[in-house]
């Protein structure tokens, strides 16, 4: 397997076979391979001395049934020579299959691990839009269940396929030495073989084409319900979502239904014709034993070889659909690893020190498929060490600003400058180095506390951990958890509160001791108490650290340097708290609205 442990170079191999075979997902899967095919004919030789007690267990039995026949000595002479060769070839039966097997699964499981850990790579660099359209069940489907679809193409391809040559090879040659009229008989078997495959070939690549598009919108819509739970609950609609999974799920089982059903005629077709060649065969070698032509005893040998013919030509028919479906898995795996809109940073820039300045000319974005501009015109500088809070109605564009400062997407017009630098010219992931961001919806991975807030850093001290957390106002929580620090979290973190949730986001974001620090609406889950004691604490924090603070309670920005406030794509106003409230502008009718409204609730309590 250590051929694959590099999935950047797995990746690379399987993106260029792609790219110059893309019409053909053979030639990509062979292509795939390149450099292990030894490793298949090893496994295939093994094979064949595995099977050899069945391969050559006809001609035994037709000498052993023809030396009883014949009588005399040499009769016995040859039922003992014959049952010393088949005990003999069933004594290396044994150790054959295991180095078979060993040679197979190491080739197959390593390419299937090594394709897993190209697509996972992948994802990384795959730019944050096509995530944002690419739903993650399909995603997940493509590194499950269609990874899982190629190895098996894989193993049969590379394994199955290569033996029933071999069979047929092997079976075919020795009635030719026997009897070549015989030859003749069984040679018809290969275009009725082909006519079958033909007559079901396309059918099948279009229904299971059918089914896997299917299976993906299946397993995006069932990571959709899975998500929705809470919300499903909350209101009462258990009954509504699942008449809609019902759906969704008999839609899936329909076409899977169709693709059983041609499979299934397919194999009945053709198992019907061979068989009828089979009985032709038992009346053609019957008559010609009684012409004397042939011994009676060969009769078994030349019934039971066109059986193997038969049964291998039968086993690679039926392999027609499974190597349909990995092929079309090798498509669209191929879709995901080749596909360019990726982040690109090769040859650009690196940032070895950030300053934190920041400055927006003429930057304007609209999102893909849309005409309507999300941010236009924006301009604005922002020096080292201040504090700019960013506010403004939902959908206004405050976060797609932040997403452009992350690097997440580019400006379609104008520029985005970091420390005087085009961010376009800049390697954006040694810029990420110096940068926190704590997202309005915090994400957690199951794992322990300690493990969530120093996510990526390995050397993080329990004392750098435990500053982030005093700062981020989790001691009580850590106090209640049973093994402090090494307790485990859920998935999602679904055993804390929202609140606690997001202060353990603050404090993976602080103990990265950042240059820039972005707060997406970050204390939108806390309670009033513990926002204001993190208020306090990023007071200290923050200082000579450029900070961007999204946030719709206004009351909570008040110690911003500078308040920018969106309106529809653009900047209506910009000023200290004190200043916008003082014009009575959009700013302070936001607020005095929001003022309002909390001594309404106040009242009402």
């Amino acid at each position: 397997m250590n051929n694959f442990r590099d999935s950047d170079a797995a990746q690379e191999k399987f993106v260029r076979y792609y790219r110059k075979y893309r019409n053909s997902p053979m030639k990509v899967l062979l292509g795939f391979y390149t450099g292990q095919y030894h490793k298949f004919l090893i496994s295939c030789f093994f094979y064949l001395v595995k099977h050899s007690p069945a391969l050559f267990s006809p001609l035994l039995i037709a000498n052993v049934i023809n030396g009883v026949l014949a009588g005399g000595e040499e009769a016995k002479r040859t039922i003992l020579l014959n049952a010393g060769i088949w005990l003999a070839l069933l004594a290396i039966h044994l150790p054959a299959n295991y180095m078979y097997a060993m040679y197979r699964s190491r080739v197959t499981r390593g390419t299937e691990a090594g394709l897993r850990s190209a697509l996972v790579r992948k994802l990384q660099e795959l730019s944050i839009p096509y995530h944002t359209r690419m739903q993650s069940g399909r995603l997940q489907s493509k590194i499950i269940r269609d990874v899982e679809a190629i190895e098996t193409l894989s193993s049969q391809l590379f394994n199955n396929v290569l033996n029933i040559v071999m069979n047929l090879i092997i079976t075919i040659g020795l009635t030719a030495v026997k009897n070549r009229v015989i030859l003749v008989f069984f040679l018809l078997v290969a275009p009725v073989a082909s006519l079958t495959v033909i007559a079901f070939r396309r059918r099948i690549g279009k229904v299971n084409r059918d089914f896997r598009l299917e299976m993906e919108e299946t397993s995006a819509r069932v990571m959709e319900m899975v998500e929705m739970v809470p919300v499903t609950r909350a209101h009462a609609l258990e009954q509504v979502e699942n008449e809609r999974m019902a759906r969704q799920l008999m839609e899936t089982a329909e076409k899977g239904y169709r693709l059983d059903i041609l499979q299934s005629n397919f194999g009945a077709a053709g198992w019907v014709v061979f068989q009828v060649f089979q009985a032709l065969c038992l009346i053609f070698s019957g008559f010609m034993a009684l012409s004397g032509r042939i011994l009676v005893g060969d009769i078994t040998f030349y019934q039971t070889s066109f059986t193997t013919v038969v049964n291998q030509f039968t086993a690679l028919i039926n392999l027609l659909p499974l190597i349909t479906k990995g092929l079309e898995s090798v498509t669209s795996v191929g879709e995901v690893l080749s596909s360019d809109d990726v982040e690109q940073n090769e040859g650009k820039e690196t940032i070895k020190d950030l300053k934190g300045e920041f400055e927006f000319r003429n930057v304007g974005y609209s999102y893909p498929g849309t005409s309507d501009p999300v941010l236009r015109d924006i301009n604005l500088k922002v020096r080292r060490g201040e504090i700019v809070a960013v506010v403004g109605e939902s959908g206004s564009g405050k976060t797609t600003m932040m997403n452009l400062l992350v690097g997440f997407m580019a400006p379609e017009h104008g520029e985005l400058l970091i420390d005087g630098k085009d961010m376009k010219t800049v390697d954006l992931k040694s810029y990420r180095r110096y940068l926190s961001v704590v997202p309005q919806m915090p994400l957690l991975f199951t794992g322990t506390l300690r493990d969530n807030i120093a996510y990526g850093l390995e050397n993080a001290s329990t004392e750098q951990i435990l500053a982030a957390v005093r700062a981020a106002n989790l001691e009580s929580l850590i106090e209640k958890l049973p093994q402090g620090l090494d307790s485990m979290l859920e998935e999602h973190g679904a055993n804390l509160s929202g609140g606690q949730r997001q202060r353990i986001a603050i404090a993976r974001a602080l103990i990265r001791d950042p240059k820039v620090i972005i707060l997406d609406e970050a204390t939108s889950a806390l309670d009033v108490v513990s926002e204001k004691e993190i208020q306090n604490a990023l007071a200290h924090l923050v200082k000579d650290r450029t900070t961007f603070v999204v946030a719709h309670r206004l009351s909570t920005i008040k110690n911003a340097d500078r308040i920018v406030v969106l309106d529809r794509g653009r900047i209506a106003e910009e000023g200290s708290y004190e200043e916008l409230m003082e014009r009575e502008g959009l700013f302070y009718h936001m607020e005095s609205l929001q003022m309002n409204i909390s001594r309404d609730e106040a009242g009402a309590s």
